[in-house]
Parts: C-alpha cells; structure tokens; sequence
C-alpha cells in the first residue's frame, strides 16, 4: 500500500529505485561493495565469523557451574539455533552474492529483515526472541572485527555499478557516516533518505555534491521502508513516496526527463567566461574531497579549485594517518591535473561531524558527550598535533612547486592561533630547505566561520592573504544552530539579516584593502544568492563542480552594479529572501529568443 514520509528537501531532483538499508547498530558497521572476485572470500570471514561464535558459546555452555540455572544453558541453545539458521547465515550470504556487500552489511542487511518478522510476531515470546537475534548479530560483527584488517578492507576503486542489476537503488538511513558517504560517493544510489539530519548536515552537503536527490530528517524512515521497497524520493519538495502507484511513478518519470533535459542546456555553458551584464569577471572555482575529484572540476569548466578539504584523505584508514609522501602526491595531482589554474588547499578540518579512526576512546567521548562544534576540531587539533600539522604543511609546500597553490586555514578565531600557525608553516620552510626539497610561495588565507573572525576581520587581514567565507559553519555558530540536528533544522537561516550583515561586512572590508575573498559554503552554489552576493562585491565562488552551471547561467544574467545600489534594502528588510526574490524579479532579463 502506497504511502507518503515527509523530510528536508536538501538535494533538489527526482529519484526512483528499490530501497537499500544501512540499519543502524550499536556495533560500527563498515558498508561497502566488493568486486566478483572477492565474494567467496567474503563468504569465507562469515563462515569463520560463525564457526567462532559457534565455539564461544558451545565453551561457555560447557563451563557453566553446576550451579548455574538451567534457564542459562537454554538461552545459549537458542543463540546456538540462531547462528545455524539459514534464514540468518544463508540469506545474508545471498546478499554478499547478489548485491556484493561485504558480509558486515550483508549481516546488518539481515538482521534488519528478520527483526522486522519477530515485530509482526503475534506471540509475545517469539517477539522477545528478537532480542537473542540481535545479541548473535553483534557476536558475529565482533568476531569478525578482530580478524586481520587487510581481511576486510575495501579494495579500493570497487564500486556498485556492475553489481546492482537493472534496477536503481535508493539508499535509506538513520544517519550516513561521512566515512560511508565517502564509500558512497561513486557507487550506483540514485538518492538518499535519511531518518536524521539537517540541511547542512554532511549527508545533505554530499548529496548536493553528487547531483542526486535527497531527503533528510525523514524521522522513521529506516524503519517503516522495507528492504527493496520501490520508493521515489521528491528532493524539491521533501516528500519520499514508499510503494508508489502506476500513474505516480509515471508523473515522477517525466519529471526526471525534463530536469535531464534542463542539465544538458546548462552544460553547454562550460567553457563560456563568467562575465556579468555589466562586465565584471566572476571566478567560479570548484569545492573537491579527493584528488580524482579535481577531473569533474575541469569538465564542469571551473577555473580553479576553491577548497581541497584534506580531511576526507585521512578517513577510512582503521587509524593509519597518510605520511608526508603520500599526501604530496595527493596535493600535487590536483595541481597538476588543474594545468596551472589555482588550487586551495585547506588543512585537515577534523572534529564535530568527521571523527578520525585514530582518535581516542576519551577524545570521542568528549566529542558526543558535548557539543562536538565547539570542541576540538580544524586548526585547533592540527595545533595540538603538531607532528601531524607540520607533516601536512611540508606536503603542501611541495606541491607548490608544481603550480599555484594557495593555503588554507580553517575555523580560525584568536591571533594566537593565526601566530602559531604561521610558525608551523615557517617551521616547515625551513625543514624543507634543509632537506633539499623544492617549494614555492604560497598564499596564506583564513576560513572566516566564526563570528568572531568576521568581527576582528581588519586584525586578521594584516596577518592573510585572502578569505574564504564558509558560510555552513558561520551560519550554525551566529545563530547557534546545530546544523545536523532536525528537531531544530528549520531555525537554520541562510537570509537571517545577522548572516547577511556579516557577509556583506567581510566581502567590503577584504575588498577595501585589496585582500581576495571567496565564498565556498553552501551559499556559494545557491542561485537564490547569486545576485545579491554579486551586488555585495563578491567576485570568487567556490561549489561543488555540479553546482558551476547553474551558477554561471546566473551571472551571465546579472547587472552586478544595479544589485549594489539594492544591497542595503535587502539587508535592512524583515524578509530578506522574499525581497531579494521580488527584486530578482524585477530586474531579470527577458529570456531570449531563439531566432
């Protein structure tokens, strides 16, 4: 029976396919595909998983004291049942064979279908049972953990394309680890659904990122769709459809159709100069996670890249942090492969949302027992592992000496990080100099995302070569709103006047002393703002490659001079979006006609 769940709307579009489950467990599950010439292997680790929990139990069984109740030895036969079952072992070997998960997900995959039957079980014993289901489960992950890590790391490059049959798959979700989302980033999901989250949250960012359909804060999503449940995911309007009729699922067909066709006349645009109609040149610069990333940044015809965020070279490593070598390369691909167009590089932003697997039972205590936005993270844990941080400064100076590369500083708030980081990086100069290794001059520039930077701004530009405004954090941090959070998603206000002063205060104060300052956040690769930014005095955007289109067909159409004389209306307004909206509207060209 067709039936509607509604949600955020944070990445815009139409998706349709069969639901995939990442159920949610209280032991950390790793969720990613494996090539055909791995399934027997991973078969193999769930046989030996399960002939290991066999023998613990079967020990503990037979080391119970006599004095134990019998009850005990009964509850561990039925764990003993449980783990022999086929319809637990046997069909989660069909899903390692099938859609080529490895065996932890196929296990959760399992388990979730399963706990579902004993939840529709009428009889209240068989019901409780669930619980010794799940107690096996997290037996066999455990035992499975402890193997050899080369056992089951990802192969790296594998991807879900050739193993998903005809149908196109939706994932759905408590919650997506940014890790996961880095398994996930090329694989074949059509869209997301998530039961959390919020319209910045990091499922949300990388969903926009990849162009594909999403929708946040679904509440009991996970719960209530089934596994391969046909489902449409309407991004535009934050409704997911679980087993939609004929005629929807057609009306949603066209829809897609005509955003394809709506993407093909924007991709003629690519190598088409950023110009306004008044003749200032924008540059529009690309956001990349990973080095393979900066290809797609060319193709969409970005003049550069805005934000390298290093921090996704450092994840899905079980705690192995890249060496200095390792990251050059990295660094130096990019800058080779951008043929000399400039290349931002921001240093490890680790913390709040993207915990490190290094990091200690204490460290990540702290982070989820307080609020991990304030705590250690960005360039304040890069200050406190200096190693790490000047490791990472080396690596990016050598790849400056392949072309232009520019360096940034993140979450910066008191001069006396900014001294202590220009230390570091002087440190590693001279490191450099002394080993015979070749580096070029680098700019040095702040992440303005907290209040405070944009306040002390004047302070700060004696000390950095440019900004670049991230506008995700500045957002949560001046309206003190936990951007992953849905119960309090909607406080989140991109036009808040108080967001809107400061970004208009940061763009004018760098321009008056000739400082460069882009925008790389959200905002960035928002039509909405486009004009207004561009009216602010803004000539730098920064967005995921996907994003530049959409952006450029905007400022072709934009008189950047008569949105200045309109930018202290809109900031001085009750409601700056419809006002800028109603201007917009005013203001914009007729479309042309074709001859």
């Amino acid at each position: 029976m067709s039936f509607q769940l509604f949600g955020l709307p944070v990445s815009r579009g139409v998706a349709i396919g069969r639901a995939v489950l990442v159920a949610s467990s209280r032991v950390d599950v790793a969720h990613y595909f494996v090539s055909p010439d791995r399934v027997e292997s991973e078969i193999d680790r769930l046989r030996s998983a399960r002939n290991a929990v066999a023998h613990e139990l079967s020990t503990l069984q037979r080391d119970l004291p006599a004095e134990a109740p019998a009850e005990l030895s009964a509850l561990l036969d039925v764990h003993l049942m449980l783990l022999r079952d086929e319809t637990l072992t046997g069909a989660t070997k069909q899903w390692i064979r099938d859609r080529h998960y490895n065996a932890e997900w196929a296990l959760s995959a399992q388990l979730e279908v399963l706990a579902r039957q004993f939840d529709e079980m009428e009889d209240e014993y068989l019901r409780e049972r669930k619980a010794d289901l799940e107690q096996v489960v997290e037996r066999l992950l455990r035992a499975m953990a402890r193997g050899p890590a080369d056992s089951f790391a990802p192969a790296p490059g594998v991807q879900a394309r050739d193993f998903a049959g005809e149908d196109p798959l939706v994932l759905v979700a408590n919650d997506i680890a940014p890790a996961d989302m880095l398994q996930f980033k090329r694989s074949v999901f059509t869209g997301f659904v998530t039961d959390v989250g919020g319209k910045t949250s990091h499922t949300a960012i990388v969903a926009r990122s990849m162009d594909i359909p999403a929708v946040v804060g679904a509440r009991e999503a996970s719960r209530i769709i089934r596994q391969d449940d046909w489902i449409v995911i309407d991004g535009d309007a934050g409704i997911v459809i679980v087993d939609p009729s004929s005629i929807v699922l057609e009306e949603y067909r066209f829809r897609q159709r005509q955003s394809a066709l709506s993407r093909e006349r924007l991709s003629r645009l690519r190598h088409t100069p950023a110009v306004t109609l008044d003749g200032e040149r924008v540059e529009l610069l690309a956001n990349i996670e990973l080095p393979a990333d900066a290809v797609a940044a060319l193709d969409a015809g970005a003049v550069g890249v805005g934000l390298f965020r290093t921090e996704f070279l450092f994840m899905n490593r079980g705690g192995e942090l890249p060496g200095e070598d390792e990251q050059f390369e990295a660094y130096r691909t990019v800058v080779e492969t951008m043929k000399g167009m400039p290349v931002t590089i921001r240093t490890v932003d680790i913390g709040a949302d993207k915990p490190l697997d290094r990091m200690s039972a204490n460290e990540l205590r702290h982070e989820h027992a307080l609020n991990p936005a304030l705590g250690l993270r960005a360039i304040r844990w890069s200050l406190s592992e200096p190693g790490m941080f000047r490791q990472q400064l080396r690596a990016i100076l050598r790849a400056s000496a392949y072309g232009k590369v520019r360096l940034l500083i993140p979450m910066v708030a008191h001069l006396s990080e900014v001294r202590l980081t220009l230390e570091a990086l002087a440190r590693a100069r001279v490191q450099l100099t002394e080993a015979g290794k070749a580096f070029s001059n680098v700019e040095v520039g702040a992440m303005i995302e907290v209040p405070a930077a944009a306040l002390v701004l004047p302070s700060f530009l004696r000390y950095f070569d440019f900004v670049s405004i991230g506008t995700n954090d500045l957002i949560q941090y001046t309206l003190a709103i936990d951007r992953a959070d849905e119960a309090v998603a909607h406080l989140y206000d991109p036009w808040h006047p108080a967001v809107l002063r400061l970004l208009s205060q940061t763009i004018a104060q760098s321009r008056a002393v000739g400082k460069g300052v882009c925008i790389c956040g959200e905002v960035a690769g928002d039509p909405a703002f486009t004009e207004l930014l561009l009216g602010m005095g803004l000539r730098s955007f920064s967005m995921h490659p996907s994003q530049i289109a959409s952006i450029k067909q905007t400022v072709l159409r934009t008189d950047a001079r008569r949105w200045a004389a309109q930018v202290e209306r809109v900031l001085g307004a009750d409601e700056p979006e419809s006002h800028c909206a109603g201007l917009a509207m005013e203001m914009c060209p007729p479309p042309k006609l074709a001859a």
